[in-house]
């Protein structure tokens, strides 16, 4: 089967199926996907969604971001989950260092490492509202699906046994999945300066997540163990593994 999904109208759109785990064998196809927003596809692509089988979205974006959607009346199940918590429109961070030494994987592991810490309640909110979903896909994504659904999807991914390499390998297919095609955020920069620091922002290197989830791993000894710490309960875990694991 094809891991890359075309759900026309949105362009970073894959099933978590297919990755290798560490005891053997590999995840489950059509039980979880993860996006880019999925409140742009085309009537073509709600059908294409539709057809997959999902029975609930997970929407991973800020409620800002929410209102700029198009109009639309989705007869699935919607959990809204503000992954990073409220808009800040004047967070700052040190991302100009690492553009003069052209070093997005260090930009990223930091970043990662530093949200991972932040956000940890939130994040197993979000893993609640998978874990809770009625039988079916669960579609998570938020507006470019590489950060907020890539640490998702990571988390899951660890859950289920995949080893650190293999998750970090499906988080760099991001940039690969998006390359080539018109970006509304970056067209939209109001100068140069800031055109190249979103042209930057938009790098997956795979070391970038291995070295989040080495150094979350590392100070919590397991991503489970940081998910029962952040407020997930042990069979909520539970069934996270298995919506990814074959039977």
């Amino acid at each position: 089967m094809n891991r890359h999904l075309d759900w026309e109208g949105a362009l970073n759109v894959r099933d978590l199926g297919g990755v290798a785990l560490e005891a053997g064998g590999e995840t489950r196809y059509g039980a979880l996907v993860r996006a880019d927003n999925i409140r742009l596809l085309t009537d073509d692509g709600w059908r294409s969604l539709a057809a997959h089988g999902v029975a609930r979205i997970v929407d991973l974006r800020w409620p800002e971001e929410l209102d700029e959607d198009p109009p639309r009346d989705v007869d699935i199940d919607v959990v809204h989950v503000s992954l990073l918590g409220e808009l800040d429109p004047e967070f700052s961070d040190d991302i100009r260092d690492y553009m003069a030494v052209e070093d997005p994987a260090g930009y990223w592991a930091i970043s990662y490492t530093r949200i991972l810490h932040a956000y940890a309640p939130n994040f197993a909110q979000a893993l609640a509202a998978i874990a809770d979903a009625p039988n079916g896909a669960v579609v998570f994504h938020c507006a470019g699906g590489k950060d907020r659904t890539g640490l998702v999807a990571a988390l899951l991914l660890r859950l289920a046994g995949a080893p650190i390499e293999e998750i970090a390998r499906d988080y760099s297919l991001s940039e690969e999945r998006r390359a080539g095609a018109p970006d509304s955020w970056v067209d939209a920069a109001p100068d140069e300066d800031e055109r190249a620091r979103r042209l930057f922002m938009q790098h997956t290197p795979a070391e970038a997540m291995q070295r989040a989830l080495e150094e979350l791993e590392h100070a919590h000894g397991s991503v489970e163990a940081y998910l029962q710490h952040a407020g997930l309960d042990e069979a909520r875990i539970e069934r996270l593994r298995e919506r990814l694991r074959r039977v």
